[in-house]
């Protein structure tokens, strides 16, 4: 069987489990990797095996015992790999969330913002807290933790509510699907072979062009529509207990940079430092998870003291849970991945696109955008169109780094939030926009961001190269 058609049977068992027999996330992605898994021809697996083996990957007997392995086996073996490699990160960075939030950290950077930028500027102190918040933070949390403090603002002022709203999304959505170790560019990261440090700073910097457009928009849509602000809900607003102590700013920071510093350190210096002390506390303390376990570490530590007693044991309990269903969602998509490696697709891409590298980019950011589309979720999108950039590069086909596929993957996952998005849903309860007005502002704002992502990946493809 072709692997083209492989794919297209295995996207489409996905998108359609999920779509019309509402099937959760993890199950389709298995489902899909053993349809494909039972499909492939051993032809297939004779090639695939020999291929690792020239690699140096598997052994000879390891080789030779591949293509007779039961498909369940092969997909297992793809799950663990995945499971491996991203779970201590994911359960790290669901810490760091949950801890933060539980202990003030998170209020702490937007309230500080807000009092240094003034009123006027409000806009700006939720747009940068959220893209600073959604680098290990879900986006659906920072919306529920920020609504509040954006209501309270909006009412002190008594104009530019919607602005105030789209900018807090502008700010998030981008981090949430271009900057490690948010799930879903983590496993796209990981499945790609890029270095994580490399996508934090790519994805941070291509990320805040792309976010900038959606202020641009913001503001524009602001003059055009209006949206009340929202009276009083006793039930939400920050000030009907007395005030609550905050840890001050830097502490509520060391969480988010610390780890980041520590895989940019790793990145820009272990391999240049001589051998000695140095070089190799550069290289221990920067590995991603270690420089995620500390970043837990910093972010429990505020808890002793500025959340009630048991709260971090409370935290760690809270998140483990929430992270082991991504976990479980990213392991299967590994081995959906996987599966789809072991048809041949990366040869047979590279036989088709030999004279198209220009189209590269902007298929896998579209394939991305149609099943973004037509389930709801960013992440499984992201996590759908990975292996189909992972049979780009196989291919050598084009002289793209790795990193621009990935961001093209996360750019993608924008366009088009609609009412099967759980976070349409989220970003209209908690702040107040009707289901149609979150379409007219939220979901074109969003989009647009997608498409300016793209062709600032494509810009800096050209002009830096990375090879």
């Amino acid at each position: 069987m072709s692997p083209l058609l492989l794919l297209a049977c295995g996207m489409l068992l996905v998108v359609g489990s999920i779509l019309w027999l509402r099937l959760h996330a993890f199950l389709a992605l298995v489902l899909g990797a053993y349809l494909v898994a039972l499909l492939t021809p051993v032809d297939a697996l004779r090639t695939y095996s020999e291929q690792r083996l020239a690699k140096g990957e598997i052994t000879e007997k390891a080789a030779a015992k591949f293509p007779t392995k039961p498909p369940a086996a092969r997909v297992a073996d793809e799950f663990g790999k995945t499971c491996g490699n991203l779970g201590i990160l994911i359960g790290m960075a669901a810490i760091i969330g949950e801890a933060m939030l539980l202990s003030g950290a998170a209020e702490s950077i937007a309230s500080t913002l807000v009092r240094w930028l003034g009123a006027a500027r409000a806009h700006w102190a939720f747009f940068s807290t959220s893209f600073l918040l959604c680098i290990p933070v879900m986006l659906d949390t920072v919306m529920y933790l920020l609504a509040p403090l954006l209501k309270a603002v909006a009412r002190k002022t008594g104009r530019d509510y919607l602005l105030l709203v789209l900018c807090t999304v502008a700010g998030g959505t981008i981090t949430h699907s271009l900057v490690p170790p948010t799930p879903g560019p983590l496993f796209v990261a990981g499945e790609l072979g890029v270095p994580l440090g490399m996508m934090i700073g790519m994805g941070s910097a291509i990320g805040l062009g792309a976010a900038l457009s959606g202020v641009v928009f913001a503001k524009w849509v602001n003059r055009n529509q209006t949206l009340a602000v929202p009276t009083e809900d006793v039930s939400t607003s920050p000030q009907t207990d007395a005030p609550r102590i905050l840890p001050p700013l830097w502490l509520a920071l060391i969480p988010v940079v610390l780890p980041v510093a520590l895989i940019g350190l790793d990145a820009a210096f272990a391999s240049t430092l001589p051998a000695g002390w140095l070089g190799s506390a550069i290289r221990i303390l920067g590995d991603k998870d270690m420089a995620l376990t500390l970043g837990a570490l910093a972010a429990l530590l505020p808890l002793t003291r500025y959340a009630a007693k048991g709260a971090a044991g409370a935290a760690i309990s809270s998140a483990l849970a929430s992270g082991a269903v991504i976990v479980l969602i990213i392991a299967a998509g590994g081995a959906f991945g996987g599966a789809l490696r072991q048809t041949g697709i990366a040869e047979t891409f590279g036989a088709m696109l030999g004279g198209a590298r220009g189209f590269a980019l902007p298929v896998v950011f579209l394939i991305t955008m149609l099943v973004r589309t037509a389930q709801g979720s960013a992440t499984v999108a992201m996590i759908t169109a990975a292996p189909v950039a992972k049979a780009f590069i196989e291919s050598g086909a084009h002289h793209v780094h790795p990193v621009y596929f990935a961001i093209a993957i996360g750019c993608g996952s924008k366009p088009f939030c609609w009412m099967n998005d759980a976070g349409f849903w989220i970003i209209s309860r908690s702040t107040g926009l009707a289901e149609a007005q979150t379409l007219r502002t939220v979901s074109p704002m969003m989009a647009l961001q997608g498409f300016v992502g793209l062709v600032l990946t494509m810009i800096c493809a050209w002009l830096f190269p990375l090879r």
